[in-house]
């Protein structure tokens, strides 16, 4: 009967492996942001994750993506640097192969932490978003890999993109450094 407990518990509560701890830099927001990653979840993209921000592939990249109101998308490591093209911000990934979809049944609530990806459920690399809110119509079609634990104000506070695109005008704010935490 323990037993049976005991794996209840893991599936009800994913244990929390892993983090990163995103230092925010720009005109709207500047302060840290902490996530733990969800290992058991996602074990594929949180290893991808994890080793991008450990070789400081994270560092300068913006938030090209940001609608009121959803969420704040960065991680666009190869088009999506501050001083980049910023018209190509969001098209890229990483050097890293693209990975199998994680689907699971946590929920997107405000502060889950998601995979970007394109049409195919598959392709998810290097980019990844962040809640401001609820958007549970995402659930079972994006990968989640972890929730913020800590700086939901700095998340907040990340400058807005245009309504509906999400476009960004002018200078974005940026993830200054990411690093990987235990």
């Amino acid at each position: 009967m323990r037993k049976l407990a005991a794996a209840f518990a893991l599936m009800a509560s994913p244990a929390l492996a892993s983090g990163i701890q995103i230092e925010v830099e720009g005109e709207g927001a500047n302060g840290t942001i902490v996530i733990d990653l969800l290992e058991d979840v996602a074990p594929l993209h949180v290893e991808q994750i994890t080793a991008l921000a450990a070789e400081g592939q994270y560092d300068g990249v913006v938030f090209h993506r940001v609608i009121e109101g959803f969420m704040a998308q960065t991680g666009d490591v190869e088009n999506g640097r501050m001083g980049s093209d910023m018209r190509y911000a969001g098209t890229g990934g990483s050097d890293r192969g693209n990975i199998k979809a994680e689907f699971s049944d946590v929920p997107f609530d405000r502060g889950v932490v998601g995979m970007a990806r394109s049409q195919s459920p598959d392709s998810a690399n290097s980019q990844f978003f962040i809640m401001f809110d609820e958007g549970h119509f995402l659930n079972g079609q994006y990968t989640v890999v972890g929730r913020v634990t800590e700086g939901m104000d700095v998340v907040d506070a990340i400058k807005r993109g245009h309504r509906q695109s999400g476009a960004i005008t002018g200078q974005p704010d940026m993830m200054k450094t990411v690093t990987v935490t235990e």
